[in-house]
């Protein structure tokens, strides 16, 4: 169980509630709320499970301070969460996210991982198909505001792509002990 890992879910909590806000003001399909307000609602039920791990291992979630690498990461959250920032640009980073979670965990459940025992579980939890299928909504949602953005929205969803995986590999680093 990594600490660091719930301490950013309660970051990414108000940023996917901005990502819904901002779905609600700019986005031109009303099932983007639908899809977003899905994604807000698991997330209770993954704080519930770090806190129910946290107690299984002895960890003090309360006592846990965030590394480096977590407070660059919710800096970034932080940014998107800005009125400034365009829908567009927001839930390229939100599909960017969930996926390489997605991604990385499923690797991790396909046949011939070497996965430890105690590791299965938290690797099916969110590496499994219906985590998959989300994500997929979420990227046919960035796809189609990203075909119909503007120049300059392209280039920051690019920049933001690319933050957002420069980001990833830190926090993955941090949490194998790399850094």
């Amino acid at each position: 169980m990594q600490a660091q890992d719930y301490l950013f879910v309660r970051a990414f909590v108000p940023f996917v509630a901005s990502v819904l806000i901002k779905a609600w003001k700019e986005s031109d399909c009303s099932g983007d709320m639908e899809v977003i307000l899905g994604g807000m609602a698991s997330l209770e039920d993954e704080i519930s499970w770090f806190k129910t791990e946290a107690n299984k291992w002895g960890i003090s979630l309360s006592d846990v301070v965030p590394q480096q690498a977590n407070k660059n990461y919710c800096g970034l959250l932080e940014s998107l969460m800005s009125p400034d920032a365009e829908y567009t640009v927001a839930i390229t980073a939100f599909w960017a996210i969930e996926t390489v979670y997605q991604e990385s965990f499923a690797h991790c459940i396909e046949e011939g991982s070497k996965t430890p025992p105690e590791l299965k579980e938290t690797c099916v939890r969110w590496g499994n198909e219906a985590f998959g299928k989300y994500c997929q909504s979420l990227q046919n949602i960035a796809n189609r505001c990203l075909q119909k953005a503007s120049d300059e929205e392209l280039k920051k969803a690019e920049v933001m792509l690319l933050s957002v995986l420069e980001h990833e590999v830190e926090f993955w680093n941090m949490s194998r002990g790399n850094v």
